[in-house]
C-alpha cells in the first residue's frame, strides 16, 4: 500500500486540527503541503467555493472541536481565509523539508494562524513560526523565493490533484483517501493494516 501521505495547507484549520493529532495515530506519514486553492481551481470548484463562503459555521465547529481535544482555543487571524492565503507558508515548509525540519514548521506555523491569530501572509509571522521551529528566519525568508521551491510546491500541488484529492486534510494511502480531520480515525486504522 506505501506510506501514508498528509496533504494539507496551512489556511485550513481542519488540516490544523488533523496536524495536531497525525503525529500519534499515523506516525509515519508523509506530510505534504499543497496550493489548496490552485487545485481547487484546476477543479474549477474556487469561484464556488468563495462565493458560498460562510466561516461562522466553521469557527464554531472548529473551536469545538479543538476544546474536546485539548487544543487551545481556535483564534483565526482577523482576514481569514481569504485574506490570509498566500504561497510563501507553503514554500517556507519546503525549505523546512529540506532542513529536516517540516514537521516542527508546520506545527509552529499552524498554531501562530489559528492559536495566535497571526496571519501567515505576513512575513514577520511567518519568520517568526519558522524561528521557532529552529530555522534560521533569514534563509527561510531566501529559500520562499527559489525558482526550485516554487516548482516542487507545484508538484506537489500537480501529485496531490492527480491522486483525486479534492479537499484537505487529506491522508492518501495507496488508492484510498480520507478527507477531513474527521476521516483521521478510519485513516489511522487502515494504516495499521
Amino acid at each position: 500500500m506505501g506510506a501514508a501521505v498528509f496533504y494539507y495547507d496551512f489556511n485550513s484549520p481542519y488540516a490544523y486540527l488533523a496536524a495536531e493529532r497525525i503525529g500519534g495515530m499515523i506516525p509515519d506519514a508523509e506530510w505534504r503541503p499543497i496550493a489548496f486553492a490552485i487545485l481547487l481551481g484546476k477543479l474549477g470548484r474556487l469561484e464556488s467555493v468563495l462565493e458560498n463562503l460562510n466561516t461562522a459555521p466553521v469557527a464554531a465547529e472548529i473551536s469545538e472541536r479543538a476544546a474536546d481535544r485539548g487544543l487551545p482555543a481556535f483564534e483565526p487571524p482577523e482576514a481569514w481565509p481569504v485574506g490570509t492565503w498566500s504561497l510563501s507558508p507553503l514554500r517556507a515548509a519546503l525549505v523546512a523539508e529540506e532542513r529536516g525540519r517540516l514537521h516542527e514548521f508546520s506545527t509552529a506555523a499552524f498554531r501562530k494562524s489559528f492559536v495566535e491569530g497571526r496571519s501567515l501572509a505576513e512575513l514577520d509571522n511567518l519568520l517568526a513560526a519558522a524561528g521557532e521551529a529552529g530555522l534560521d528566519p533569514d534563509e527561510v525568508s531566501e529559500g520562499i523565493g527559489r525558482p526550485e521551491i516554487k516548482e516542487r510546491l507545484k508538484g506537489t500541488t500537480e501529485e496531490a490533484l492527480e491522486r483525486g484529492v479534492t479537499g484537505i486534510p487529506t491522508v492518501a494511502l495507496g488508492d484510498e483517501l480520507f478527507w477531513g480531520d474527521d476521516s483521521l480515525d478510519e485513516a489511522a486504522a487502515a494504516a495499521a493494516r
